[in-house]
């Protein structure tokens, strides 16, 4: 797959064949099951192979002035998040004086941990996409993963380019293999099938046009853009339901897990999580760094680490009791996330919650059962 680039000391633009680095992803997969199956997000302090992705638009294909990057390749859509970082960097000095303090730094580092575990390779076995033995770089289109995470990465890009973050008038077109029909691949088309994750994006990027000429206080501007942020991610959660049929590849064990962290989302959402690449890195280092069987029981499993077998277990209490509530747990916690002062306390519970083994979770379920009656 070619990543094309202007160089600056040639008037003349070149194709050139990126480097995969095989021999670099097999020592970081290798890395990961050394380690006890523990998560792989980061590569030199950024997401994995972050360095060999676009640093400008010219870096990928164009066809008659038309943007054409190849979503279902791993540095393609790598780059899409490269360059929405730096494209709304300008607007965002309000998240704080770290280079790296914006909070679409979380959906990077989850795309790598996706790569590193297995979980965008092909899991029907049909094809080597994505594996080891095949072509690594390959984003397996009947991947649930995969296609849930495209909701994420094509349609906020795609977005930004049409309110003007990527230069004026740009037209973009994702290219789609055949027979890929449950996705779209265009502003336009992504508009009409799924209108309100993209008009929550829309409005995001609207909002930090709008926050660069504002007079509140940078607090204030961060708590609403953060806001602004999470309803767009979130509506395209709930849009990427389309792909639920691709769970059907899974075990059973790796499906709860899944859903289990479709929930989990929730309430990181609705506490308007900071998701930095400092913030985002502690929450994403305890997943599971493999696809889960359905022999694996936590917090019982041999060849993944505590802090994942814990991960696994809050992920299912918070789950379980959900369900068992029917669903008044996430209602009741988002009730409780109604001001800046509960969201802050919000974040630092969700903290303790997922990151202390200590922490008892009876302790938390009663908290917010309290902070939902102050609201």
């Amino acid at each position: 797959m070619e990543l094309r680039y202007q160089d600056p000391t040639d008037t003349h633009a070149r194709p050139i064949l990126i480097m995969q680095h095989l021999t670099a992803l097999g020592l970081l997969l290798a890395c990961a099951a050394s380690l006890g199956q523990s998560a792989v997000v980061l590569e030199n302090g950024l997401p994995i192979l972050w360095g060999h992705t676009a640093g400008q638009l010219t870096d990928l294909p164009i066809e008659n002035g038309v943007l054409t990057p190849d979503p279902w390749h791993y540095l393609h859509r790598m780059s899409l998040y490269r360059l929405l970082i730096a494209a709304t960097d300008p607007f965002l000095g309000c998240m704080g004086t770290n280079a790296k303090d914006s909070p679409i730094w979380g959906l990077p580092l989850q795309l790598g941990w996706m790569l590193t575990s297995g979980r965008l390779a092909d899991p029907t076995g049909a094809s080597t996409c994505g594996l080891q033995t095949g072509d690594t770089m390959c984003i397996s289109t009947q991947s649930w993963w995969a296609c849930q995470n495209y909701f994420v990465s094509a349609l906020p890009f795609l977005s930004a380019a049409h309110q003007g973050f990527m230069g004026p008038g740009l037209q973009v077109q994702m290219q789609m293999p055949a027979g890929v029909e449950d996705v779209c691949n265009t502003y336009a088309t992504c508009s009409t099938r799924f209108p309100d994750a993209m008009s929550k994006w829309d409005t995001f990027y609207q909002g930090l046009k709008a926050a660069t000429e504002s007079p509140l206080p940078d607090n204030e501007k961060k708590d609403s853009l953060l806001g602004l942020y999470w309803a767009a991610q979130m509506a395209s959660t709930h849009a990427s339901a389309v792909c639920s049929a691709r769970q059907s590849h899974y075990s059973s064990t790796e499906v709860y897990f899944a859903n289990s962290w479709l929930n989990s989302a929730e309430y990181v959402s609705a506490a308007f999580f900071q998701s930095n690449l400092e913030k985002s890195v502690m929450f994403m280092t305890p997943l599971p760094g493999r696809i889960l069987q359905d022999t694996d029981s936590a917090p019982n499993i041999a060849d993944l680490s505590d802090e994942e077998n814990h991960t696994l277990s809050v992920f299912s209490w918070m789950q379980n009791i959900n369900n068992l509530l029917g669903g008044t747990l996430v209602r009741m916690w988002g009730k409780a996330m109604c001001s800046v002062t509960t969201r802050e306390r919000g974040r630092e519970m969700l903290e303790q919650l997922l990151l202390n083994p200590s922490y008892a979770t009876s302790s938390f379920l009663s908290i917010v059962t309290g902070m939902a009656t102050d609201c």
